[in-house]
């Protein structure tokens, strides 16, 4: 799986885990209410109409299987993973026209007999690839999920290997695109950077990028169900692959099974608002863990003994970074605020990377001290070293797909003033993001989303369940919450008394007990669930 230099080696272990897919899955959201418009042409209304129209259009949609594409350079993929491709239209409105490609893959796990269907899987992001998920996720799961289902990934449109897109931005990261205020507070340079990058993807990609979309996406997600042959689909979405499910899951409630969503975003809102609401005290939450696997080796890292010192000396270190950037020795780049909070808010992602993630605190105080020893240097490189994306995916395919998504689902607001109140707010509540969530992004700059977001409801069979970390610094708490309140009855929420992004095999036997009960029997809690049996992995 790609890499992003924030995204280092320690600081995303293998396995399941998908890098890049957790910076961004912490954006969740917005204020702009998810519906509009009259009831007739609602996306829900609309949808079977687009949908019938595109199977009259065209022939049964089918998927070819055979080998998959070359995985990135110093990554491996299962020899057992099938992939293909589907033609899907461009612009649903539109069947008969444009034709792009989504690349899917599929692990055959069913046995004979004992087949329920198909598991579809979507590791988050946004503009996370997802071909290798079936075989990272196949490692984690029992025997009985197994021969109940086979696993299928895919890369979401305009992503990796489905027609991926690019703006040609300078800057190919996606951290490179998250608005942390100046030194002094100051948005200026922000608004000329978000102004900058609209207009790039405008001038580069045009109009055509408005059609990749959650939406749009889903409604691939359904013909990928036609290709494969099954009257309905089972589906596992992390982070943001749990907004992207609770969308197919409200367009097309007739063709879901069983339904699980990890890490969550609540839909009710998409994109802008929920971001400055909740990011800040998601961290707030979440970065105590860290700082006291810091305070309990002060003797070695000396950055405090208690969780109190450790965050201070924390906040003093990204200041001064801030205002005093720091070459790194040996590499092409130098150490600042945005980059030392970036590194810290993924790694923060999973308790097995926090012990790393405090050295490296103190590896990046000791550069800023002008006293970095070797072992030093060796900490920094390794959590700074970039990874090529897959042959043949431009480099900055994820952010041009990620401000495609973030941007075309929903219209953000675009009064500038409104930014620099919001996040001088934001920088005084919520120290540790410095009032980046609450600042501008390229999104104030963008064209008019092509349609209105999706409206999310409770209506529909009750075969959805929620898992949620309670302190999760990606998508908080709130987010579950809030998600399992808009889908009412039609969900059962797990919470988890457990730090990180990710639920299921993390440590918590009621969770995970939950999770494969539902997906093997269709069972799911009659009332909330809130697991307190965490045990640390070994």
């Amino acid at each position: 799986m790609r890499r992003t230099r924030s995204s280092e080696k320690s600081g995303f272990p293998g396995g399941r885990r998908f890098a890049t897919a957790l910076v961004v899955s912490t954006l969740a959201g917005t204020g702009l209410a998810a519906c509009g418009g009259d009831a007739e042409d609602t996306p829900q209304a609309k949808a079977a109409k687009q949908t019938a129209e595109a199977e009259q259009a065209a022939d049964k949609p089918e998927i070819t299987w055979g080998t998959c594409p070359e995985p990135a350079e110093g990554t491996s993929r299962n020899p057992r993973l099938t992939c293909g491709t589907l033609k899907v239209p461009l612009y649903y409105r539109d069947p008969g026209g444009k034709k792009i490609e989504v690349a899917v893959s599929r692990l055959a796990t069913a046995k004979p007999g004992k087949k329920r269907g198909v598991l579809l899987l979507n590791p988050g992001g946004p503009a996370v690839g997802g071909l290798d998920m079936p075989a990272t996720m196949a490692a984690t799961l029992p025997k009985s999920v197994l021969d109940s289902y086979d696993l299928i990934g895919f890369d979401p449109r305009g992503v990796e290997h489905s027609t991926p897109q690019s703006c040609g931005l300078k800057d190919p990261s996606v951290f490179g695109l998250f608005p942390y205020p100046a030194a002094d507070g100051s948005i200026t340079k922000n608004v000329a950077f978000a102004k900058t990058n609209a207009e790039k993807c405008a001038d580069t990609v045009g109009d055509t990028l408005q059609y990749f979309t959650t939406a749009n996406t889903a409604r691939d997600m359904d013909r990928i169900r036609q290709a494969l042959g099954e009257r309905k689909i089972s589906y596992w979405g992390q982070s943001y692959g749990t907004y992207l499910g609770t969308v197919y899951r409200a367009l097309f409630q007739d063709r879901t099974d069983r339904m699980i969503l990890e890490g969550n975003i609540d839909a009710t809102n998409a994109w802008a608002d929920e971001v400055a609401d909740r990011w800040g005290k998601g961290m707030a939450d979440r970065f105590p863990d860290a700082a006291a696997v810091a305070a309990a080796q002060d003797g070695t890292l000396g950055l405090g003994d208690s969780v109190k010192q450790v965050t201070q000396s924390y906040l003093a270190l990204a200041d001064r970074l801030d205002r005093k950037p720091v070459p790194v020795p040996g590499m092409r780049l130098s150490l600042d605020g945005p980059l030392l909070r970036n590194i810290t808010y993924g790694m923060l992602l999973h308790n097995d990377t926090l012990p790393p993630l405090v050295g490296f605190w103190k590896a990046a105080a000791d550069l800023a001290d002008g006293s970095a020893t070797d072992a030093d240097n060796e900490v920094l490189q390794q959590i700074l070293a970039d990874s090529p994306p897959p042959p043949g995916v431009p480099a900055d395919n994820q952010a041009t797909m990620f401000l495609a998504l973030v941007c075309g689902d929903a219209e953000w607001p675009h009064d500038t003033d409104g930014y620099a109140t919001r996040s001088a707010a934001d920088r005084k509540a919520w120290p540790l993001t410095a009032g980046m969530p609450g600042n501008i992004w390229a999104c104030a700059y963008w064209k008019k989303p092509a349609e209105q977001p999706v409206t999310v409801t409770g209506e529909g069979p009750r075969n959805t369940l929620i898992l949620q970390n309670r302190r999760d610094n990606a998508t908080p708490w709130e987010g579950g919450t809030g998600l399992h309140k808009a889908l009412g009855d039609s969900s059962a929420f797990v919470g988890v008394d457990n730090g990180g992004h990710y639920v299921y095999n993390e440590g918590s036997a009621c969770a995970d007990k939950a999770t494969v009960d539902f997906l093997t029997t269709g069972h799911l809690p009659g009332k909330n669930v809130y697991c307190t049996d965490v045990q640390r992995k070994r």
